[in-house]
């Protein structure tokens, strides 16, 4: 097996460890006996404070998104199927949720800081939604959300000299203070993920 090839197995098994350890948090957070997903008490570990830069070049934190609940993405401009996949799911959301869809903040960050610029990313996130914040920023700004957020990225070095990124592929429901309160998968069905965001937005007595 070649080195590259070890490489990626050992990088996906750490996906799948953190896909793991997210639904046990996950479902801690949820209601037991029901199978709704109903959102309860947010956990402190996943979250926090950040300082980046969207589309247009303007400081956006974490204050910025406050008062109303916040579902966010992590990935790379250059992501060849996840990451275009999951935007056009949301997008979807978006449209099913209707005029509910405008009580809900949605950001996409960037694992990629040196490839993903704010006009890189603005033109590639608004090809979606003009509603989807793009975040960028210094390599030092996304490693520390990235950690914050217990989010997995990894820079993988390709044949040909260029490279890709694994990344967590989850997408993170965040309620109005900011708090990590569950996750929708990647490749979750529709329904699920729309009783998800209805669940998230009624959470917020200010968007509810």
């Amino acid at each position: 097996m070649s080195g590259l090839k070890l490489f990626r197995y050992v990088a996906w098994a750490a996906v799948a460890v953190l896909a793991v350890v997210s639904g046990a948090l996950v479902y801690k957070q949820t209601v037991g006996n029901d199978n709704s997903g109903a959102l309860i008490e947010p956990l402190a570990a996943i979250g926090g404070p950040f300082e980046l830069v969207n589309g247009t070049g303007e400081t956006v934190t974490d204050k910025t998104f406050a008062g109303k609940p916040t579902v966010l993405f992590f990935g790379f401009t250059y992501c060849p199927d996840v990451c275009p996949t999951t935007l056009s799911e949301l997008q979807g959301w978006m449209e099913g949720l209707g005029e509910d869809a405008n009580k809900l903040n949605y950001a996409f960050v960037t694992v990629d800081p040196e490839r993903d610029t704010p006009d890189v990313m603005r033109d590639y996130v608004w090809a979606f939604d003009k509603r989807i914040t793009p975040l960028t920023g210094s390599r030092e700004q996304i490693d520390a959300m990235i950690k914050t957020y217990r989010v997995y990225a990894k820079k993988v070095p390709l044949d040909d000299g260029d490279y890709t990124m694994d990344h967590s592929a989850a997408v993170y429901l965040m309620n109005a203070d900011n708090k990590f309160v569950g996750t929708i998968a990647h490749g979750e069905a529709e329904e699920t993920a729309l009783q998800k965001l209805q669940k998230l937005i009624a959470s917020s007595p200010a968007t509810s």
